[in-house]
C-alpha cells in the first residue's frame, strides 16, 4: 500500500481529481458532447451507457431485453431523455411485430422493472441503427439524426 494513501483523505481526493481530470482542462464526466456556433453544450452520448434517474443507475440493454420479449416487439432500444425531476428517463424506440400501443409497451414493462426503471416514453421506428458489427447506434437516436419516430407518446 502507497504510504499515506490508507486514511489519507486529502491524498484520495487529488488522486481522484488528477485521475478525472484531462490535460485541456475538462472534467472525465463519461459524457460525449458537442458545442454549437452558440457556444451552447449539448450531451449526446455516453461512454457508458447507462442511464441515471433519480441517481439510479439503468441499464438500457436490461430495457431492451424486457421490450425484445413481448410477442409485439421485434427490436428496440432504449436510450435517456433529459427530465427536470429525474435527471433522465428512459425513452424506448420500437420496431413493431405487430399492432401494439405505447401505453401497452409501458405497462408491460412496468410490470417487469423496479419503479425507477419504467419506460416513460415510446417511439415507433422502422429500424433500429446498428454498427456492422450489430451495436446499437443510441447516438443515432439520441442527436435525432436518423430513424425519427413514426408517432411518440409520453406518459
Amino acid at each position: 500500500m502507497r504510504r499515506g494513501w490508507c486514511g489519507g483523505q486529502t491524498l484520495t481526493v487529488r488522486a481522484r481529481a488528477e485521475a478525472c481530470s484531462r490535460p485541456d482542462g475538462w472534467l472525465h464526466t463519461g459524457d460525449i458532447a458537442r458545442f454549437d456556433a452558440d457556444g451552447n453544450l449539448f450531451l449526446l452520448d455516453r461512454v457508458k451507457e447507462l442511464i441515471k434517474v433519480k441517481g439510479f443507475q439503468v441499464a438500457p440493454a436490461e430495457l431492451e431485453a424486457v421490450l425484445r420479449s413481448h410477442p409485439a416487439v421485434a427490436d428496440a432500444a432504449v436510450i435517456p431523455v433529459p427530465d427536470e425531476r429525474a435527471g433522465e428517463l428512459p425513452k424506448a424506440y420500437v420496431v413493431p411485430a405487430q399492432q401494439v400501443t405505447p401505453q401497452e409497451l409501458i405497462d408491460y414493462v412496468a410490470a417487469r422493472v423496479a419503479p425507477h426503471k419504467r419506460i416513460h416514453q415510446v417511439a415507433f421506428t422502422d429500424a433500429i441503427p446498428t454498427s456492422p458489427s450489430g451495436k446499437t447506434l443510441r447516438r443515432l437516436l439520441t442527436a435525432g439524426e436518423a430513424y425519427a419516430p413514426r408517432n411518440d407518446r409520453r406518459r
